[in-house]
């Protein structure tokens, strides 16, 4: 076999992972979209779907994980190759856990048709949604064509995020103390926030990680992390 060939198939080979890593990354945008709607329409068939979709999800992480494996023990990669088939494993990683909240979101679907959807606050879990996922898109583009002010960009939108769940925190808090029958529902919404929260988190790790194939250093963090849920006071309840 010639030097050429070995070096198109090696080529070949690395192209291959940033192609599972977008089609993982597809699947992700896919479910978190159909996660929401399932939530906002009461949908419990959409629901059902997406906690199935999410298997094909994790048999992608499989697949990276092996053929980074591979890569990594029959090539001896360098340098870029190197950062990129790590970056590769912890990316994978990253968006099976994204999987994972967009999963968690439908299974509380069932639960909640049981109560009264609070339609204010479903749109403002889907605003929150939609903002993370810009970012998912926009990450993964900016993986696939190592664009580091992209990356950058992305970071800088988890803060927007950030303050858009202490916001819809507290509105949920209001919901809970203006009336009791709202507790329910209001948990519920309470931990989907998070789930949407946290994928916006994993979007930035994923965006370090293309700072880091790019530059060949770790992103230095100059992220600001505003939720500000864990600080939020909930005021006493008042006397009648």
């Amino acid at each position: 076999m010639s030097q050429s060939h070995i070096v198109k198939v090696y080529d070949d080979e690395l192209k291959n992972l940033d192609r599972l890593i977008a089609e993982m990354g597809g699947q992700v945008e896919h479910i978190l979209s159909d996660s929401v709607q399932s939530l906002v329409q009461y949908d419990s068939t959409l629901a059902k779907a997406v906690v199935a979709d999410d298997k094909k999800i994790d048999a992608l992480e499989i697949d990276i994980d092996a053929q980074a494996t591979r890569l990594l023990a029959l090539r001896q990669p360098m340098a870029a190759d190197l950062r990129t088939i790590i970056a590769s494993l912890r990316i994978s990683n990253d968006l099976e856990r994204m999987g994972d909240h967009a999963k968690n979101i439908s299974k509380r679907v069932d639960t909640l048709t049981q109560v009264p959807l609070l339609s204010p606050m479903g749109k403002s879990i889907e605003r929150m949604s939609k903002l993370v996922e810009t970012m998912i898109n926009q990450v993964l583009n900016a993986y696939i064509e190592r664009d580091v002010p992209q990356a950058l960009s992305v970071i800088q939108q988890d803060e927007d995020v950030d303050l858009l769940y202490t916001s819809l925190f507290r509105e949920i808090l209001t919901y809970m103390m203006e009336d009791p029958r709202n507790i329910t529902a209001c948990t519920h919404f309470l931990f989907i926030a998070k789930n949407i929260e946290r994928i916006g988190d994993h979007a930035t790790n994923i965006a370090e990680q293309v700072y880091y194939v790019v530059e060949a250093k770790q992103y230095d963090d100059g992220h600001i992390n505003l939720d500000q849920s864990t600080s939020v006071v909930v005021p006493p309840k008042q006397e009648s």
